[in-house]
């Protein structure tokens, strides 16, 4: 048996746990659009696509943004406006989903983040 230094070892249990969880568009973020946003967000019928052409049922959509522009940065959820809007960070009027709704959970706010900030790819 091996005697490994103590730094080795702490570098493998660092390694470790640094493993994050890769957010995958399919099968984390397109769900709870579907299930949260689409009502409002879609084409051509829905609401607030109706208002600021924000269509959320697809990949393309979701990148392309609003007829104010995008609405995510890439590695960046900090500045995004998507992470804005559904964290509260952007005031109670413009959170989403709408304040007649309930929010989304702390976990599905966490996963918005890691996939924009994991570049918010078509995975």
């Amino acid at each position: 048996m091996k005697h490994y230094p103590l730094q080795a070892m702490l570098l493998v249990i660092m390694l470790t746990s640094c493993d994050t969880h890769k957010v995958s568009y399919q099968h984390d973020i397109a769900p709870v659009l579907e299930s949260r946003c689409v009502e409002c967000h879609s084409s051509p019928d829905g609401s607030a696509y109706r208002a600021i052409g924000l269509e959320l049922d697809s990949y393309d959509g979701v990148i392309k943004g609003s007829i104010y522009g995008p609405i995510i940065i890439a590695g960046n959820s900090r500045h995004s406006i998507l992470n804005m809007l559904v964290e509260g960070r952007a005031g109670r009027r413009e959170c989403m989903p709408e304040q007649n709704q309930q929010g989304l959970s702390d976990e599905q706010i966490g996963l918005f983040s890691d996939w924009v900030n994991q570049g918010a790819s078509k995975n």
